[in-house]
């Protein structure tokens, strides 16, 4: 197989894991289901796929694949950390509007109007 082969077949491996991790973290549609899916567990399996092959292929990647992968890790490491940080803002307006709620359920306001 020629140089060229193997650099093509690099970058759709490349390319292939991260769409994969754009899809579980919902930022594209999954064609097959048409729908918009998350999962942050496959998306993080996905970027740390990438990151090993990194580390397991210093020194022996040209410096177009070099960056090439480094440019999509950093990409998907900042999709993600935007997709864990949306997840803890939802979860803490959740808690919020329920203790919210329940602070209002018990309120003397109400006992009182009764």
């Amino acid at each position: 197989m020629s140089e060229d082969n193997h650099q093509i077949l690099f970058m759709q491996l490349v390319m292939q894991n991260q769409q994969i991790a754009m899809m579980a973290m919902g930022k594209i549609k999954n064609p097959v289901t048409d729908k918009i899916d998350r999962n942050l567990e496959y998306a993080k399996i996905s970027i740390d796929t990438l990151d090993m092959l990194l580390v397991r292929t210093k020194g022996n990647l040209t410096e177009y694949e070099e960056k090439f992968l480094t440019e999509a890790l950093k990409d998907l490491k900042l999709n993600y950390v935007d997709e864990v940080e949306k997840d803890k803002a939802g979860s803490a307006g959740k808690e919020s509007s329920e203790e919210k709620e329940t602070t209002e359920e018990n309120s003397p306001e109400e006992k009182s109007a009764e």
